[in-house]
């Protein structure tokens, strides 16, 4: 059983759909109930049936995130993975032009949801036996740009506090005995069909379509965990 934090976007409907494709039982979480359920719809058709649900979760408040992990965890048993999609940008012209007002608010979409959804589903995932986090991080963390301060130092710390999970599994399970992991895929930014039909002309030089996004996603599980575990696997090139 795997969770989807961020399910009814672009890149979560990709990741519902793939893992879906590849026999998954999928439970995604999006704060919109509307875009959740055209979502959930769309893998269950797509993959014939799939055993695909949704649930609204304030991914922001800790406790209502704790109890999706566990009434998750009691309705399937056990819980293999929790991946997180929940993104969001804002950017500024300049350095100096930066508003704290767009930390703020990156805070809260960026690092707090990484916060609460590891926090939940930590235990579960160690006791799996392919437990994997997987956080999709963007290549901005590690070479900011000056217009991209907030968004850069937000995915920086989401992606040490992800790290600082991985260290929790290695620590739990041992060099021999890793079984669950928590990892980060980087990529430039994300492209979808509907970004591609707004601006025809665009190349999206060095971008990752959300498709490609979630084979990478899905191809997590058969890796082992050491391998993946604390690890930062690039879609895009290195900057």
């Amino acid at each position: 059983m795997i969770a989807v934090a961020g399910a009814g976007g672009p890149a979560g409907r990709a990741a519902l759909l793939r893992l879906a494709e590849a026999g998954a039982t999928v439970v995604g979480a999006d704060n919109d109930p509307q875009r959740l359920s055209e979502a959930v719809d769309a893998a269950r058709y797509a993959a014939g049936g799939a055993t695909v649900t949704g649930d609204t979760v304030d991914l922001l408040d800790l406790q209502s995130t704790r109890d999706w992990a566990t009434h998750i965890e009691k309705d399937f048993g056990r819980v293999d993975g929790l991946v997180h999609l929940v993104g969001g940008w804002r950017g500024s012209e300049t350095f100096t032009k930066t508003s704290l007002d767009d930390w703020d608010f990156l805070e809260m979409l960026l690092v707090k949801t990484v916060q609460h959804t590891s926090l939940a589903f930590h235990e579960a995932l160690q006791r799996s036996d392919r437990g994997r986090y997987v956080l999709i991080s963007a290549s901005g963390a590690s070479r900011p740009t000056a217009g991209n301060a907030a968004y850069s130092a937000a995915k920086a710390a989401a992606e040490a506090w992800t790290l600082a999970m991985a260290d929790f599994f290695r620590k739990a399970g041992g060099a021999e005995e890793l079984t669950s992991a928590a990892t980060i895929l980087v990529v430039k930014a994300l492209v979808h069909d509907a970004m591609r039909a707004e601006r025809p002309n665009a190349k999206f030089a060095g971008f990752t379509d959300v498709k490609d996004l979630a084979e990478a996603i899905e191809g997590v599980w058969s890796k082992p965990a050491a391998e993946v575990n604390g690890n930062r696997l690039w879609l895009t090139e290195k900057p």
